[in-house]
C-alpha cells in the first residue's frame, strides 16, 4: 500500500480574519507572545489520513470520537462533464441504477437496511464532476455500512436485469419532468447551456439528461458505464467519526481490497469555445409568473485563476442586505423581487452569473440598465475596503461554521483532494480568502466580464400556450406530455436527487453539491 499520514489540528475560531494593516497596534514591539497569537489569523484544519489499496482505491480517514457515529462518504469522480453526445444524463441514471441492488445485498432493499441499522442522511447525488454516495450510521454498524458500497461497487452487474433499468429510465425521466420541465424557469436552464456550450460538449444537456437519451439507454450502455467509470482506482472512500483507525483499515481491506487493480480510465479536459458576440433568447414561460433576467460568463474552473475573487464579487452584487444590486433593485428602486449572482466554477470551466425576477410592471430597461451599470462599475473601478473585508468576513464565517458537520468535513475534504489533488486544501483556501484584495477582484472582472455572455430572458406567458416541453426548446429534448405524466414505477428512489450546482452552493460558494 501506499501512505501517507497527514496530521493537522482543527482550531475553529471566532475572529476568523486577520486584523487590517490599516487597525495595527500603535506599538508593535511591546506586543507580548500572547497578544500577537491572538492577533494572528487563526488555523482552521481537518486531521486526516489518506492511503491508497494495492487496487488503487483512495482512502481518507478522519477520526472524530465526539459522537458515536460515522458519515460515510464514496466520491466516484466521474460525472455528466464526462458524457459522450447521445449519453447525456447517463451520470444521473447510473446513481439511480446504483441503488437497485447488488449481488449480494438483494434487489431494492439499500435503503431498508441502512434504516434498520439507524442510518441517517442516506443518498446520492450527481454533479457534471463527480458521483457521490453517502450516509451516516451509528458507530458499531461502520461494517454494514462498508459492506454495502462494497457490494456496489463490484457486484452490482450480476442483478443488472432489464426490468431495473426500464424502472429507473421512468424515475429519472419523471425527475426531470417535475424539476426542470414543468416547473418555473426550468426553460431558462437549458437555456444558458445552450447558448454558452455547443453541440457536443458535456456542459450543454445539463445533469438530468435529454428524454431521447435516457429512452434509448440499453442494459449494454450501463455495464460499458459501470466497467469504465465504477472501478477502485476512479474512487475515493472518506470516512469521518468514531472510529478505530486499525480496525476500520482491517474492514476496508477486508471488504475493498480484494478487487482488481484497473486503470484509472483518462479524463479528456473538454474546454467551451469563447463567445464571439452576446448571445440573446426570450422565452415564453408558462410557469414563470415574473419577468426573469439572467446573464450568464464563461468564468475561471474550480480553484482556477480567478475562481474565488469572481465569488467574493458576486457577494458584493448581490448578497441580501447589501450587495449593490440588492440594494438598488430591491430596497431602493422597487423593482426586483430577488437578485442572485454566484461564481459555479466546475472541473473544465465555470460560469458567473447574474440573475433578477422582476416585480410586476418594472421596467426591463430599466433593470437591465441598473445591472449593466454595476458590471461596468465593477470593471472599472475596485470595490470598496469595507466591503471587500465584509465578503472575508462572510465566506470565511460560513465556511468554517460548515465543518461542524462530520458529513460537511468528508465532503470538504472530497472536493479539495477531487479539484486539487490534496484533500489538505482547507488552508490554502483560507489563505485565499484573506488575500484577496479590491485590485485582484477588478482584475478577475475585467478577465472574465469585460467578454460576451449570454442574455436569457424569461416572460411569463399564457396557460393556453401549454406546458413546458410541449415544443422543442433549447435542451433539444422530445416533446413532453406535460406534469400529469407520471412514471409508473415502485422503486425507492425518492432520496435521490440530482446535484446542480457543483461543488459550492449560493449562500456560500465552497459548500458541496
Amino acid at each position: 500500500m501506499v501512505r501517507s499520514k497527514i496530521a493537522l489540528r482543527l482550531l475553529v475560531g471566532l475572529a476568523l480574519v486577520s486584523t487590517p494593516a490599516s487597525a495595527a497596534p500603535e506599538s508593535t514591539s511591546t506586543l507580548s507572545a500572547g497578544a500577537k497569537a491572538k492577533d494572528a489569523a487563526p488555523t482552521v484544519n481537518i486531521e486526516f489520513e489518506r492511503y491508497k489499496l494495492d487496487n488503487g482505491l483512495e482512502v481518507i480517514l478522519h477520526q472524530d470520537r465526539t459522537s458515536p457515529q460515522v458519515a460515510v462518504n464514496l466520491w466516484y469522480h466521474v460525472g455528466s462533464g464526462n458524457e459522450v453526445p447521445g449519453r447525456s444524463g447517463f451520470a444521473h441514471l447510473f446513481e439511480h441504477m446504483m441503488f437497485q441492488g447488488a449481488k449480494h445485498i438483494g434487489e431494492d432493499v439499500h435503503f431498508d437496511i441502512l434504516r434498520e441499522i439507524g442510518g441517517t442522511g442516506v443518498n446520492g447525488t450527481t454533479n457534471s464532476d463527480r458521483t457521490n454516495y453517502y450516509e451516516t450510521v451509528p458507530s458499531h454498524h461502520l461494517e454494514t455500512a462498508l459492506w454495502l458500497e462494497s457490494d456496489r461497487m463490484g457486484y452490482l452487474l450480476d442483478l443488472l436485469n432489464e426490468k431495473s433499468l426500464e424502472n429507473q429510465q421512468e424515475v429519472v425521466r419523471n425527475e426531470r419532468r417535475q424539476r426542470y420541465d414543468n416547473v418555473p424557469y426550468g426553460l431558462d436552464r437549458f437555456a444558458v447551456a445552450a447558448a454558452l456550450y455547443p453541440e457536443g460538449h458535456p456542459y450543454r444537456y445539463l445533469t438530468i439528461g435529454r428524454h431521447e437519451d435516457l429512452e434509448a439507454a440499453k442494459i449494454e450502455d450501463v455495464r460499458d458505464f459501470f466497467t469504465q467509470w465504477y472501478v477502485p482506482s476512479n474512487a475515493t472512500l472518506t470516512l469521518a467519526g468514531d472510529f478505530d483507525v486499525g480496525a476500520t483499515k482491517a474492514m476496508i481491506d477486508k471488504w475493498f481490497g480484494s478487487f482488481p487493480a484497473l486503470p484509472r480510465p483518462e479524463v479528456k479536459e473538454v474546454l467551451p469555445p469563447p463567445l464571439t458576440a452576446n448571445v440573446r433568447q426570450e422565452i415564453a414561460d408558462p410557469f414563470a409568473r415574473l419577468v426573469r433576467l439572467h446573464y450568464t460568463w464563461h468564468s475561471p474552473k474550480a480553484f482556477g485563476d480567478g475562481d474565488i475573487e469572481l465569488e467574493a464579487l458576486s457577494t458584493v452584487l448581490a448578497d441580501n442586505g447589501w450587495g449593490r444590486l440588492y440594494k438598488t433593485l430591491v430596497v431602493e428602486e422597487e423593482l426586483a423581487q430577488r437578485v442572485m449572482s454566484y461564481q459555479w466554477g466546475k472541473g473544465f470551466s465555470g460560469e458567473f452569473h447574474v440573475v433578477v425576477d422582476l416585480k410586476p410592471g418594472a421596467s426591463l430597461d430599466k433593470v437591465e440598465s441598473i445591472v449593466n451599470d454595476e458590471i461596468a462599475r465593477a470593471l472599472s473601478e475596485p470595490i470598496s475596503n469595507a466591503e471587500l473585508q465584509r465578503v472575508k468576513v462572510q465566506v470565511e464565517s460560513s465556511f468554517v461554521w460548515s465543518l461542524e458537520e462530520l458529513m460537511s468535513r468528508v465532503e470538504r475534504l472530497q472536493a479539495f483532494n477531487h479539484f486539487t489533488g490534496d484533500p489538505d486544501y482547507t488552508e490554502a483556501y483560507l489563505k485565499e480568502i484573506r488575500a484577496l484584495t479590491p485590485a485582484s477582484i477588478q482584475k478577475a472582472a475585467q478577465a472574465w466580464l469585460a467578454k460576451p455572455r449570454a442574455e436569457i430572458i424569461t416572460m411569463p406567458a399564457p396557460k393556453e400556450a401549454g406546458p413546458a416541453g410541449s415544443k422543442p426548446g433549447p435542451s433539444g429534448g422530445k416533446p413532453i406530455k406535460g406534469a400529469q405524466a407520471n412514471a409508473k414505477t415502485k422503486a425507492k428512489t425518492s432520496m435521490n436527487t440530482t446535484t446542480t450546482k457543483g461543488p459550492r452552493g449560493a449562500a456560500e460558494r465552497r459548500k458541496q453539491g
